[in-house]
């Protein structure tokens, strides 16, 4: 267990996102997707992560109809932002629209309480005290517990912070995406605040499923990200079969290595991996028991180096949400 943040509550160290269970990867299956979900807090994991984007609000109501069932042993986050304008994806920071976000989310999850409310990406002209402002108001009335933030920069935590405590920083973060490590992490420890790595497993490249002589389905999303184009996936590719031996040798999954890399970059991160099926979720979980050696970790950093992948994380359009 973990703490999310200084006056935040208790977590499982490894936390479950529930995006893929809606959307992304894979054919949709509700009634898997439910077992997995009992499957993690019978294992002790207790964080779950979820949007009111993902799958059109499907995922928060996929996950509030099983956490009515268990609304004790879970911690709930959700984030909003994302809205549809003329067609086109932009984001939404205004005050009356958080508190908007904020009932309809409540809504679909059937849920009197959100215990992790993020601003899912930093709406660009509306300032970061005001958005906030509004959502320190939903913590005074008892609709949210906690607040979090999505991929912005170190210099907007802290105004952030200044307005209302925030509890935790969600961003993407793998031992290919190792960009939070420069500004972001020494920020969040300065402020007491948890780091919420989604991705951790770079979106399956770090698993050892994908294949370079095996395309990815049509509705697949990550055809459309340049580390997974054809050349650069191919250099990709030869980083995580590095990483791959590296765990044959110390006997594990290369996803289990890749997330115990990642719990020993300190006590504040808390990895949320996708799972969309008990198998995928019972590997990741054994992750929490695997222990790296000093030597190990040398070998990983090597294998794995920052800088070393091919391609970036997202397309241009998807980039331009990213506060940096």
């Amino acid at each position: 267990m973990r703490a999310l943040g200084l006056h935040g509550p208790m977590v499982s160290c490894l936390g479950l996102g529930c995006m893929g269970m809606s959307r992304s990867y894979g054919d949709r299956d509700d009634r898997e997707s439910a077992k997995t979900l009992h499957l993690a807090l019978d294992l002790g994991v207790n964080f779950l992560d979820t949007a009111d984007v993902y799958g059109a609000g499907h995922n928060e109501q996929l996950i509030g109809a099983f956490v009515r069932r268990r609304r004790s042993e879970v911690i709930l986050a959700t984030k909003f932002g994302f809205v549809s304008r003329g067609g086109k994806t932009a984001v939404d920071g205004r005050p009356e629209y958080v508190h908007q976000a904020c009932e309809a989310s409540l809504r679909r999850l059937g849920v009197d309480v959100i215990d992790l409310f993020y601003l899912q990406r930093l709406d660009p002209h509306v300032p970061i005290e005001e958005t906030v402002g509004a959502m320190a108001e939903l913590v005074r009335s008892g609709k949210v517990r906690f607040l979090g933030l999505s991929e912005v920069s170190a210099a907007t935590i802290r105004r952030a912070h200044r307005v209302h405590a925030i509890s935790a920083v969600q961003s993407e973060y793998s031992l290919v995406t190792r960009d939070p490590e420069t500004e972001i992490f020494p920020a969040c420890r300065e402020l007491g605040i948890a780091f919420v790595p989604f991705c951790p497993l770079g979106r399956g490249l770090l698993t050892g499923q994908i294949k370079n002589n095996e395309p990815f389905a049509a509705h697949d999303p990550r055809t459309l990200l340049p580390r997974f184009q054809k050349d650069n996936l191919q250099r990709n590719l030869q980083l995580a079969g590095a990483l791959q031996r590296i765990a044959a040798a110390k006997e594990c999954q290369p996803a289990q290595l890749a997330l115990a890399w990642m719990l020993g970059k300190g006590d504040n991160l808390v990895p949320i991996p996708g799972a969309n099926r008990r198998s995928h979720l019972e590997e990741n979980v054994g992750a929490a028991a695997i222990e790296i050696t000093a030597e190990e970790l040398k070998r990983i950093e090597a294998a794995v180096p920052p800088g070393a992948v091919a391609g970036a994380r997202h397309t241009e359009d998807a980039m331009g949400f990213i506060d940096r």
